[in-house]
């Protein structure tokens, strides 16, 4: 009886996101053209992008081609000085063709829940597309709306070139949203905050 309610106390946090974020989440083709798309981080180990963070990166890309998005802010961990997450990020884009004044960092979104208040807070963003793995996505969505930005979210299909880590991500989303729910009941300030930051403002008046 314990086990069975543990085990529904896991799960009922993810579902209960799963079904509020439906309407949100996204194709390429529907979602609607918003400035501002947000990447989250994903890893990159001896500064390159891990697979999934490239997934994420291709779709920003992606949208940014398609007129759909005009700035990408990239939101990941700079904690340590020999790992820079928002800059490798910066990197492959322009590596891959995308001006680089349209690129904005947050170098400290050490979490989904980090990146999307600093989003709103420093950056100023009230509409964004969310850029990044379907398993991630219904708790970036729940979160990023929480804070107060009206997000719509596009999620990478990572299963054709990672199924093993794919499938062990789809599993840990459920402590994961756990850990979302005392985010949105307590509000916790993330670990840095700071002035505002004008940054995308003036990407956005950058030339295309």
């Amino acid at each position: 009886m314990l086990c069975a309610l543990g085990a529904y106390a896991l799960v009922l946090p993810l579902g209960w996101m799963y079904v509020t974020s439906g309407r949100q989440r996204m194709s390429t083709a529907t979602v609607p053209a918003t400035a501002v798309g947000i990447v989250f981080g994903a890893g990159a180990p001896q500064g390159r992008p891990s697979p999934m963070l490239i997934g994420r990166l291709d779709l920003g890309l992606r949208l940014y081609r398609s007129g759909t998005v005009q700035v990408l802010l990239v939101t990941g961990d700079n904690s340590r000085s020999h790992y820079n997450e928002p800059l490798v990020m910066r990197d492959y884009l322009v590596g891959m063709g995308m001006p680089r004044d349209r690129i904005v960092l947050d170098y400290a979104g050490f979490n989904t829940w980090d990146s999307c208040v600093r989003a709103k807070k420093i950056f100023g963003v009230d509409h964004a597309i969310l850029i990044t793995q379907r398993f991630h996505l219904p708790r970036a969505l729940t979160l990023c709306r929480a804070v107060g930005i009206e997000a719509w979210g596009v999620g990478d299909d990572s299963r054709p070139y990672a199924p093993v880590a794919t499938t062990l991500s789809y599993l840990r989303e459920m402590p994961a949203a756990v850990k979302a729910v005392y985010a949105l009941v307590m509000r916790p300030d993330p670990r840095f905050l700071g002035p505002r930051e004008p940054a995308i403002r003036r990407a956005l008046g950058a030339p295309r």
